[in-house]
């Protein structure tokens, strides 16, 4: 065993969460897809196989990447970025169609999809902490610094919104965040986001003033979840049913109490759309308890805290702005399906990193960790052990 945790390096605390979750993920998943045999048939086991391939998957792609000399990939990012931009345009235009959104890509042959804005939100993270570097010494000036950075996010931006609201606004978010820790100026910031409203604004006009159009046909599914949010303390049966995902989602944590049901004896996620994803959270407390979801939450808070320790001791800088990003993409991510199974956040289609049912969420968050440990390798040492080999080294010194 020994050897084999060797080939691991980077932060070891960092494998131990990561690889602990991806393996609870599969008696997670097994437990919460009875609403999913419902919809569209099959067994537990072929859920569970399906996820597992998954997992195999993202731990074979961040084993990979965190092998990679983190100097590649620097050098790779543009090239991502634009990948990922064509995989967008790809999806607008010829994506398949769930819940009456065209967010993903069929993979020929092996009955699989790929959500192409999962691999573009990593894509962007990467690209725009290079911009950010190379443009350092011009971040005072509109056309040489801040234009280039805002380009990438508006695209990618652009091209998200049309059918996912809530990942587009996160990406965009989390961008004007890692500007801020890029030492744009405040300034800059406040007016690219007066803009970015306006423009936001601009094109809910439109939409509204041309509806044939169909510029954003989402639109009123988004507008119907913000009102049923707003709407939640009205309890006439039309306002229960409209709110009966966000409702049975809070009840589910409220049953689950302290200790939760037990692993399997969950009711409510039978009737909790995606209980196994976007309602992830209040099925685990369901059946585990608010005492495992606070535990859940440590285990988030840190991954991230060990990544920003990542982004601070690294000399590169743009190793750092990367590390940053991803870890608070992650926490976000986490926080925001967490927000909306507790009834703050009205519901949005966001999953639980490493947790939820496999898919391009889980791979990609997998290839991001993997970025991580490619940095975390190459510090000294003292800084952080290489691997979990040397850390069982020292306590048995």
């Amino acid at each position: 065993m020994k050897t084999y945790l060797s080939y691991l390096k980077g932060d070891p605390v960092i494998w131990i969460i990561t690889l602990l979750m991806m393996t609870f993920s599969l008696v997670t998943v097994y437990s919460f897809v009875p609403i999913l045999i419902k919809i569209e048939g099959g067994s537990p086991f072929t859920y569970l196989f399906k996820h597992l391939v998954y997992v195999i998957i993202g731990f074979a792609s961040m084993y990979a990447i965190h092998r990679v000399p983190a100097k590649y990939i620097s050098q790779v990012a543009k090239f991502a970025y634009y990948v990922g931009l064509a995989l967008l345009i790809f999806t607008l235009f010829f994506g398949a169609q769930f819940n009456g959104a065209g967010r993903w890509i069929r993979i020929p042959f092996v009955n699989l999809t790929f959500q192409s804005s999962d691999f573009a939100k990593l894509a962007l993270i990467i690209y725009v902490s290079k911009l950010l570097v190379k443009k350092q010494q011009k971040l005072d000036d509109w056309k040489d610094g801040i234009l280039p950075l805002m380009f990438p996010i508006l695209a990618t931006f652009a091209l998200i919104l049309k059918d996912n609201f809530s990942t587009a606004a996160m990406i965009f978010m989390l961008s004007m965040l890692l500007l801020f820790i890029g030492r744009v100026p405040l300034m800059k910031l406040i007016t690219i986001g007066a803009v970015g409203a306006g423009g936001l604004a601009l094109v809910v006009g439109l939409h509204l003033a041309l509806p044939d159009a169909k510029i954003l046909p989402r639109f009123d599914t988004w507008m119907n979840r913000i009102n049923n949010r707003v709407d939640a303390t009205d309890q006439s049966i039309e306002s229960l049913q409209a709110n009966q995902q966000a409702n049975n989602a809070k009840l589910a944590i409220s049953v689950g109490a302290a200790f939760g049901q037990g692993v399997g004896d969950g009711k409510l996620k039978e009737f909790l759309p995606e209980a196994y994803a976007d309602f992830y959270y209040a099925t685990f407390v369901e059946e585990f308890g608010s005492a495992a979801a606070i535990f859940l939450v440590l285990l988030y808070l840190i991954l991230l805290f060990r990544m920003i320790r990542i982004a601070l001791k690294t000399t590169d800088l743009f190793q750092s702005y990367a590390a940053m990003g991803i870890g608070i993409h992650l926490l976000t991510q986490a926080s925001i399906n967490m927000l909306v199974c507790t009834g703050v956040f009205p519901v949005t289609g966001q999953n639980m990193p490493f947790l939820a049912m496999g898919g391009s969420a889980l791979v990609m968050a997998c290839v991001s960790i993997g970025v991580v440990q490619s940095f975390a390798k190459e510090l000294p040492k003292n800084d952080l052990d290489e691997s979990f080999a040397s850390t069982q080294e020292n306590e048995i010194e």
